[in-house]
């Protein structure tokens, strides 16, 4: 554990006025964002270094933090991405032979704030309870009033758009140049593992930054287009939703994940909605409604596609996938183009390979044109 004492003192507010007080990790200071609950077991690195948790303090149900080390190799992004960090034991020493640093040092580097040795099971049962809120964590500010009043100079995540904030500055190749096949990617926050799924698949891959135009997109001369994850609300994102809907007229495949599946819903008018806790973790079930198979699915959003609006306009979108813990909209095909989308993350990092097997579908997709 990180060393015990009163200057190690850190605690968290939440946007309700629950209070809790435990020990500091990571960098002193203040963090302030959305919290919410992750219950993978394992992952830890690929979670914190997602660009999908821009803005948000993540609170994790597993006990240990820390207990395997870190690795550069494990990262999803540059940097982390979570805005702090809530956990129950934040363990310095780790088993991993492989890592390349313990957890307090690399979050010492990355400059996240984070508390630890507090009752995460309440913490996860407020969230559940009361929804999605904000909240600050302070190494330094220990009154709950004033603690209280810079919580709310914090915007909520309800109409925040993040994704331009996450998204790469500038235009850049991916992979092998001259592959069997050229996949232009709208960047949104997008995750390495993704992008090495497509590599692995004889992809070449030029990445492109999340306010780019159709035409600027176009003359790539893509065989086909990909919708990545990132953070924010959708819906706030006009910019994405205007190309989407000007790439769908060239008719090549088109593949979203997460915050790219909800742009490819709003480009068809289908709106989307923010969720009461979100869903976060590497152990949801999904069903295949095409297939009629299950799938463990790892999963990170807190916005979803309204299964009302859906189920509404199906004459444009078929339901292709639905969570079968809540029935929400876990997968769409555009009816009449090579275009289709999923809320989950196949490419499994962390979590289960059950869905691997839609980046094999979008390549089938590619090879039929």
């Amino acid at each position: 554990m990180v060393e015990n004492s009163q200057s190690n003192k850190a605690v968290l507010l939440l946007e309700d006025g629950t209070f809790f007080e435990g020990k500091a990790a990571g960098a002193k200071g203040e963090a302030t964002g959305e919290i919410c609950f992750n219950t993978g077991m394992t992952g830890y690195q690929e979670v914190f270094t997602d660009p999908s948790y821009f803005g948000q303090i993540m609170v994790t149900t597993n006990a240990h933090i820390g207990n395997y080390g870190t690795a550069n190799l494990d990262t999803e992004s540059e940097r982390v991405q979570i805005a702090g960090l809530v956990c129950k034991n934040f363990t310095n020493e780790y088993s991993r032979m492989t890592a390349d640093s313990d957890i307090q040092s690399y979050f010492e580097k990355e400059n996240i704030v984070g508390i630890y040795d507090v009752d995460t099971r309440s913490i996860v049962k407020q969230i559940r309870d009361k929804g999605a809120m904000n909240c600050i964590i302070s190494t330094d500010d220990f009154d709950k009033d004033s603690l209280a009043e810079k919580l709310k100079k914090v915007p909520s995540m309800d109409g925040l758009e993040l994704a331009s904030k996450v998204s790469t500055n500038a235009t850049y190749e991916y992979g092998k140049n001259n592959e069997a096949y050229k996949v232009a990617v709208l960047d949104f926050g997008t995750k390495k593992n993704i992008l090495d799924c497509f590599v692995a698949r004889g992809c070449s891959l030029k990445v492109f930054p999340a306010k780019s135009t159709a035409d600027e997109i176009r003359a790539y001369n893509p065989d086909g287009y990909f919708l990545s994850n990132g953070p924010g609300d959708p819906a706030a994102m006009d910019y994405a939703i205007e190309t989407v809907k000007e790439l769908l007229k060239d008719d090549k495949p088109m593949f979203g994940i997460c915050l790219g599946h909800q742009i490819l819903a709003l480009a068809h008018d289908i709106p989307t909605y923010k969720m009461h806790h979100g869903h976060r973790g590497i152990n949801h079930p999904v069903i295949n409604k095409i297939t009629g198979k299950c799938e463990i699915t790892s999963q990170n959003h807190g916005f979803g596609v309204s299964p009302d609006a859906v189920h509404a306009n199906l004459d444009k979108v078929e339901i292709t996938h639905e969570n079968l813990n809540d029935g929400t909209i876990e997968g769409i095909k555009v009816i009449g183009k090579d275009a289709f989308s999923v809320q989950y993350h196949p490419e499994s990092s962390p979590g289960p390979h059950d869905s691997r097997y839609l980046f094999d579908d979008f390549i089938a997709l590619l090879k039929k044109k």
